[in-house]
């Protein structure tokens, strides 16, 4: 606490003194809105506004790694504005929505942004990060670094030995089925998401390792599906382990440079130095979607796989029943029956794909509440009226043309 507090002080007097006058906008809002707790979770609004935007560029925060990008940007041309038949800026103002970017069959049909954010900032992902993570799984077992999902994570991080992970694999880390005990209340300042981040480890002990370690049993592995940010964690740590590689890197080389990203992204890391997996990705809106387009494309690039054959099916199929009718998880995605699924992330981040539709839809924003009900059923609503919206465009072609 004491670091933070010293670390804001340092922020004011730089807002006081020359600094102000070289800052950017967003970093002259975040300076007027600075947070007054290392947690996100506690933030007000007007803190979780400027911060967002930012979170990569408050270092007494958190130290970040950078993803690079490559030269070459995979392109997304405009297409026909969608018409989605709702009042769009109206959704968005009820979202509070940073970013919303449409794509389909390749062409942006819809483009816009609030809260002041536009196409040219990065805004913090949260949970979509998950599906990133689970995606380097994959293209480790392609790379010969994992051999199974079936091996054990004790086989890759030995420090999880005599833990109750000894018998848990990498596959019920990545549907979140180990049967490990943990409390996910974003609104509980006990609870094991608001407290595992700021935990001290042991000399030479990664943070997540330490905590997770420490874990009791509460099922059979396999058994039960609970919601676990610091599993994701722990898969960040197997992947670098596995590979010998920061986790940021893994994805610049695999993804984010060969496919064409437009932008350098940034991944926060934790108090030990590796990057949280679960959470916290810096990325435009647009590369968010750029990374929907190359899952809808089956994990290509320039002709290559870089995933394993039949990877993205299981990924994205109900592997784990969450007790919501029509839905499931997979490997870090949340699926649906009719065959879409997403990556989502608290206070209003996704990345929405619809396989049969050819249909992206990338999102950002500031819920009033890290899973705010009525954010999320707008949200679920909104997918629909697109969904509608395009099948009705359909149905309108000439039968030549469809």
């Amino acid at each position: 606490m004491k670091k933070w507090i010293i670390g804001l002080l340092v922020v004011a007097a730089a807002v006081l003194g020359i600094g102000w006058l070289t800052m950017d906008k967003d970093m002259r809002n975040l300076a007027a809105n600075l947070p007054t707790d290392r947690n996100v979770l506690f933030w007000s609004i007007p803190q979780r506004d400027a911060a967002f935007r930012t979170m990569d560029r408050l270092p007494v925060l958190a130290k970040a790694n950078i993803i690079e990008a490559g030269g070459k940007v995979f392109p997304l041309p405009k297409g026909a504005e969608l018409k989605p038949g709702i009042d769009v800026d109206a959704y968005m103002k009820a979202q509070r929505t940073a970013g919303l970017v449409i794509v389909h069959n390749g062409q942006i049909r819809l483009e816009k942004y609030g809260l002041d954010f536009d196409g040219n900032g990065k805004w913090t992902s949260f949970s979509v990060a998950k599906s990133l993570t689970s995606t380097m799984v994959g293209a480790a077992i392609k790379d010969g670094y994992i051999k199974s999902l079936d091996d054990k994570v004790t086989q890759y991080i030995p420090e999880m030995k005599g833990s109750a992970y000894d018998d848990v694999t990498i596959a019920q880390l990545l549907t979140m089925t180990s049967g490990i005990k943990w409390n996910e209340d974003y609104e509980d300042p006990k609870s094991d998401v608001a407290r595992f981040n700021e935990h001290k480890a042991e000399p030479g002990i990664d943070v997540t390792v330490s905590y997770m370690r420490k874990l009791p049993r509460e099922a059979p592995a396999g058994t039960k599906w609970v919601y676990k940010t610091g599993e994701t964690n722990l898969i960040g740590v197997l992947v670098s382990k596995a590979t010998g590689k920061k986790l940021s890197d893994y994805l610049s080389e695999k993804v984010w440079a060969p496919f064409g990203m437009e932008q350098d992204g940034s991944w926060l890391l934790g108090s030990t130095g590796h990057e949280i997996s679960g959470c916290c990705i810096q990325a435009s809106t647009r590369d968010y979607a750029r990374f929907g387009m190359f899952i809808l494309g089956g994990g290509m690039v320039n002709g290559k796989a870089i995933l394993p054959d039949g990877w993205i099916a299981s990924a994205t199929t109900k592997q784990a029943d969450i007790g919501v009718p029509g839905r499931g998880y997979g490997f870090q995605w949340w699926t649906y029956d009719d065959g879409s699924y997403a990556a989502q992330g608290i206070f209003g981040q996704g990345i929405f794909i619809d396989p049969k539709r050819k249909l992206v839809i990338a999102s950002n924003g500031n819920w009033p509440r890290a899973t705010d009900p009525a954010g999320q059923d707008g949200r679920e609503a909104f997918y629909k009226a697109v969904q509608k919206a395009l099948d009705d465009e359909l149905a309108s072609f000439p039968e030549d043309v469809k």
